[in-house]
């Protein structure tokens, strides 16, 4: 992806977020100026992936198969060092833009539609094999509990949500002509550098054209502490 995109993503996104009245803390805003001159007390957003995390997972084409998130809050698998066993974030969606078929290895997850639009959430479940199985999964919607067949399409009306268990294979996207999903995601902790799989050979992380300075930089972008 080109740095002047994920500039305009950004700065789309941020006129969005305001506009459903979503207020983001101050590091989102922070330039790479800004982060070098932050100490270790801000090492916690560093370690833990805090802030920006856009990717097209290596389509080349952002707004056919992509995703935009940011992360509020996380803890780490080092529990020694950060306690926290959650996670937050905002997602945004746009109408047939698809996040490709994975599953996470530790991670439960609610994705919960926050406004306009609704979205596409196609499930299944694991084999052995790291392969998409056959088999009848169970659904936790809202605390409504059922059984649906596998690759059921679950649709997300605003307000909706869904529980994603670890080792559930799943995709989603916005439904066409029905407006730019603002979603949310409360979850155990999340480390997309080693709980993700992909059904397909895809890039989680984007490699980026410097074309012009960055806006804001992606939360696996932070400089180290000068301080420690």
């Amino acid at each position: 992806m080109k740095r002047s995109e994920l500039n305009r993503i950004m700065v789309e996104a941020l006129s969005f977020i305001k506009r459903k009245g979503v207020i983001l803390p101050p590091f989102a805003y922070w330039s790479p100026k800004d982060w070098e001159d932050r100490g270790h007390e801000y090492n916690e957003i560093r370690d833990n992936m805090l802030g920006w995390d856009i990717t097209d997972f290596g389509s080349g084409n952002f707004h056919k198969t992509g995703l935009l998130m940011f992360t509020l809050r996380n803890g780490n698998f080092n529990l020694k060092k950060y306690t926290k066993p959650y996670a937050e974030k905002l997602l945004i969606v746009q109408e047939e833009q698809v996040a490709p078929f994975h599953f996470h290895w530790s991670k439960m997850e609610d994705i919960i539609s926050r406004g306009e639009g609704n979205l596409l959430v196609q499930i299944y479940n694991t084999t052995d094999e790291k392969k998409i199985a056959k088999t009848p999964l169970r659904v936790s919607q809202d605390g409504r509990n059922y059984i649906v067949p596998a690759g059921t399409i679950i649709r997300l009306t605003p307000g909706e949500s869904i529980t994603i268990t670890p080792k559930v294979y799943h995709k989603f996207w916005g439904e066409k002509d029905t407006g730019r999903l603002l979603l949310g995601e409360v979850s155990k902790v999340n480390d997309d550098r080693v709980d993700n799989h992909f059904l397909e050979n895809v890039g989680r992380f984007p490699s980026i054209e410097e074309d012009e300075p960055p806006l804001y930089l992606l939360a696996n972008e932070y400089p180290k502490a000068k301080n420690g």
